[in-house]
């Protein structure tokens, strides 16, 4: 039985897309064993949305190498997709697998030529449907993950992810009920829809249809699990989609928004198709609708241009606004992106200056946002395990992070807890009878 291990960077289609080539390998009769153990071989599902992300897949590389030196090393995801000849001159890599193929892991893995590097990778741009084969097992995960939209047009000047995923495409209404119903009946209580655009959902598919059309249909099915948006652009969170998860607290009260910047000549450099003050009243909006609505941004500094004035008008709307926590990246210079073209670059220790402020600003935020809840009843989805501290970990619908001390060790089951303190980035909490 042939031993594979994989790891994956980046993001949940990426994890997704791992759980998928899992699957088909188990079927294949592969055993799945721990990246960081001995394997014949080894799939590295890499991420290049900064240069970073590359670094660390070639980390990664050098350590499945070292472990095993006459290993089959497979190297796939968004940076073999952009870099196949980079990548397939590393040492020690057998395969180069585009985004478009993972579909086809088993049997570019048998047909992989021990000789020399492989490399199949296809041009994305050109692909117009959507091929990602179903998932039913997250090993390690409490959530399911359900991948209904690739591929990206939106063109964002700092951003490599169009060349990397190809236009967008989506898995038609029809196959995501489908597929929903298949993770419901194996006994999933939450399902998170994953997309590289999610917003973009149903634009390619004829007759045109989008996301709130197919919450629409989800609504029409028995036993709702909890379902999780992922990342929605601004725009297109409306009022109508506000509405709708108002009336139907099957679908989780939290947004994860990419803000990227407060200063309206950074956001136009940066391609975005919005200003401050729509932001600004996009966020009131979303609290109006649902007050106990868990906001997340998506926050770059340093993209090129940004001088202090600029980052200062980022760092005062966020003090404004109510939020419940930041992601913050500094800018990554990527091939093939705008952005590179740019002027007035900013120095690597300005851009880690900023972060720190600005992550010091998302601690803030999301301890002011966790105090909110002290001494109400939440209901938890637990997550498998006990940590360290003995504690076992749980999420409500709005995200918030919950430790409890229950004898339940079984993940996947819902409690009703009390907020009774806050514990650095989570709440405690006891378990109500």
């Amino acid at each position: 039985m042939l031993e594979v291990a994989i790891v994956t960077l980046g993001c949940k289609v990426n994890q997704y897309e791992s759980a998928a080539m899992a699957g088909l390998l188990q079927a294949a009769g592969c055993r799945l064993v721990p990246f960081y153990e001995r394997a014949e071989v080894y799939i590295i599902n890499t991420c290049t949305v900064t240069a970073k992300a590359d670094y660390e897949s070639r980390q990664l590389i050098r350590r499945a190498e070292r472990q095993n030196d006459k290993a089959t090393i497979i190297v796939t995801g968004c940076y073999a997709q952009v870099a196949p000849q980079e990548v397939a001159s590393l040492p020690g890599v057998c395969a180069v697998v585009g985004n478009r193929e993972k579909s086809h892991i088993v049997n570019l893995l048998f047909r992989e030529n021990k000789g020399s590097t492989s490399v199949f990778v296809s041009n994305l741009r050109e692909e117009i449907l959507f091929n990602t084969p179903s998932v039913l097992n997250f090993p390690g995960r409490t959530r399911a993950f359900l991948k209904i939209q690739d591929g990206c047009d939106n063109f964002c000047t700092y951003c490599i992810v169009p060349f990397a995923r190809g236009r967008g495409r989506s898995l038609p209404i029809t196959e995501v009920i489908s597929r929903l119903r298949a993770l419901t009946q194996v006994g999933y209580r939450e399902v998170v829809l994953t997309g590289v655009n999610l917003s973009a959902y149903g634009r390619d598919l004829k007759p045109t249809v989008n996301l709130l059309s197919l919450l629409q249909e989800m609504a029409k099915e028995k036993n709702l699990p909890r379902i999780r948006l992922s990342s929605l652009e601004p725009r297109e969170v409306t009022e109508e989609l506000l509405a709708f998860i108002k009336e139907n607290p099957w679908v989780c009260p939290h947004f994860h928004i990419p803000f990227q910047s407060g200063d309206d000549r950074i956001l136009s450099l940066m391609g975005r198709d919005y200003g401050g003050k729509f932001f600004e009243e996009l966020v009131e909006r979303i609290v109006a609708h649902l007050p106990e609505a868990a906001i997340g941004l998506d926050v770059m500094v340093g993209f090129p241009g940004e001088n202090e004035q600029a980052f200062l008008n980022t760092l005062r709307m966020i003090e404004r606004l109510p939020v419940s926590y930041l992601h913050v990246f500094p800018y990554s210079p990527r091939p093939m992106t705008g952005a590179l073209k740019l002027p007035d670059q900013v120095s690597a220790g300005e851009k880690k200056k900023r972060a720190l402020l600005l992550r010091d600003l998302g601690r803030k935020k999301r301890e002011v946002f966790l105090l909110r809840y002290l001494g109400k009843e939440l209901t938890i989805l637990l997550e498998g395990g006990k940590k360290k501290s003995g504690w076992q970990l749980g999420r409500t619908a709005n995200y918030l992070p919950v430790l409890v001390d229950t004898p339940q060790s079984k993940g996947n089951t819902l409690l009703s807890v009390r907020a009774v303190a806050v514990e650095g980035d989570k709440i405690k909490g006891v378990v109500l009878s």
